[in-house]
């Protein structure tokens, strides 16, 4: 299961992780956000002690969308040593996303 990282924990969870972090930027009312979903819980445990895989529902946590610059849901940021260093917008198929976390280890 993806961690729910909130505005209150993002910076500890994301910003300080010696790990890769993938972040998927979500809201309950999009569509392909629930699409993405299943695919976001599968890496959760693909990557399991090796990155983290969380999710920040962006209606009730708009500090760092805003901070990230989300405009469109779902996007997916890959973040290392509290850096950006990948972006998917849009659904794409899961393979990008492994691709996204692999790039980062």
């Amino acid at each position: 299961m993806a961690l729910e990282i909130t505005d209150a924990t993002f910076e500890e969870v994301v910003l300080k992780s010696d790990k890769p972090v993938l972040v998927d930027f979500w809201a309950v009312w999009c569509g392909p956000c629930k699409m993405l979903a299943p695919v976001v819980s599968e890496l959760s445990n693909d990557f399991e002690g090796k990155a983290i895989v969380g999710k920040v529902d962006v209606d009730a946590n708009q500090e760092f969308a805003s901070k990230y610059g989300i405009r469109n849901i779902p996007t997916v940021l890959i973040f290392k040593d509290g850096e950006v260093i990948g972006r998917q917008v849009g659904v794409a198929p899961k393979k990008t996303y492994e691709d996204l976390i692999n790039g980062a280890l």
